[in-house]
């Protein structure tokens, strides 16, 4: 198994050349095609099914500042992933704002990579809540980068959260391909109670049919799970989480579960998430 398209966010955030860089390097690794998605900003609502005539109005002239910085950071893209020879890659301007522009181009990619928001970044500002937005409203896998970059072997130690839900189902049979290419694959069931010997056992089997060899640890945590979890990827080494993305949306509200509110405020390696 293995991705055929990846998404990567393109925009002029100084953290975008190491979430490209992650997603060049996935691609190359995996023939993939790799698509850079840059969005203008303005919701693509306003151009389609309106009265209005966008040319005539006062947005016209922030509409070509906007187009411009998108297709800078395009050439950026463009560059990074032009130094990878025989890589497949377009990048692809999105009349739309971010969020919304990054959840419709996800229904055409096997993966999308986003990063960790910074508060501190004035680009990332402008929509905080953007890749637990994309994650919620994709049918894929999303890969967040922290704001901390992602190691060069990142995805050769994957640990695995487990605890047989839905969305850590989604999360773990969409990131078979990377679990196949990995050199050791930890799997953690937390506070597994009656089922201590037992947990994690199917989707070990599972996995071992995939040709993916896993260590399953049972681990009991009497604080936050989500703490808990990336202190039991510190401490085991691995570079790449994989998990379930709890929540729901309510229009332009994202409500989150814990663990992965947690992770997504605190994570210091790349995060696989699945809704």
């Amino acid at each position: 198994m293995s991705y055929k398209t990846i998404l990567v966010h393109v925009d002029g955030s100084h953290h975008a050349e190491a979430r490209i860089a992650l997603a060049v390097r996935l691609a190359a690794a995996h023939g993939a095609h790799l698509v850079g998605a840059a969005m203008t900003g303005l919701s693509r609502f306003i151009f389609h099914g309106a009265n209005v005539d966008v040319a005539r109005t006062v947005l016209a002239g922030q509409f070509d500042v906007l187009v411009g910085k998108a297709n800078t950071a395009l050439e950026r893209f463009e560059a990074l992933a032009g130094v990878v020879n025989g890589l497949a890659f377009e990048p692809r301007l999105v009349e739309d704002d971010a969020a919304g522009g990054l959840a419709a181009q996800a229904r055409y990619a096997d993966l999308v990579v986003l990063s960790q928001f910074d508060p501190a970044d004035p680009v990332a500002r402008i929509d905080p809540d953007l890749a637990a937005y994309v994650m919620l409203n994709s049918a894929g896998p999303v890969l967040m980068v922290p704001t901390i970059g992602a190691p060069a072997d990142a995805g050769s130690h994957v640990l695995v959260a487990w605890d047989e839900s839905l969305q850590a189902s989604r999360a773990v049979a969409s990131a078979v391909p990377l679990l196949q290419r990995a050199a050791k694959v930890t799997l953690a069931v937390f506070n597994p109670g009656a089922q201590r010997h037992s947990a994690g056992t199917d989707i070990a089997l599972y996995l071992a049919r995939h040709g993916v060899d896993v260590v399953v640890r049972r681990e009991d945590s009497e604080t936050d799970v989500g703490s808990a979890l990336l202190s039991l990827a510190s401490d085991v080494g691995a570079n790449l989480l994989v998990m379930g993305g709890f929540g729901h949306t309510r229009f332009r509200e994202v409500l989150l579960g814990g663990v992965t509110q947690t992770v997504l405020k605190s994570m210091t390696v790349p995060a696989l998430m699945s809704h």
